[in-house]
C-alpha cells in the first residue's frame, strides 16, 4: 500500500512539471527591480537571464524573502 502511494506521488510530481518555462515580462522585471539600488543593472541582468532561459541554458535564480 505504501509503495503504491509513493509511486503515485512520483508520477504526479513527474507529470506536473513540464519542460516549458514561463519567463518574466518586461513590466514584471521593471517592477521587481524598482526596489534595487542599481535599477538599470538589475533590469539588464534579468533580461539576460530571461534570454538564456528561453534558449534553454540553465540559469541561477535568486531567492528573495517575503516580508509580511
Amino acid at each position: 500500500m505504501k509503495s503504491v502511494l509513493n509511486f503515485s506521488m512520483f508520477l504526479l510530481s513527474f507529470f506536473s512539471f513540464s519542460n516549458a518555462s514561463i519567463s518574466l515580462s518586461d513590466y514584471q522585471i521593471k517592477r521587481f527591480c524598482a526596489k534595487e539600488k542599481r535599477v538599470s543593472l538589475c533590469i539588464k541582468n534579468l533580461q539576460e537571464k530571461r534570454s538564456d532561459l528561453q534558449k534553454g541554458k540553465p540559469i541561477e535564480i535568486p531567492v528573495t524573502n517575503y516580508k509580511r
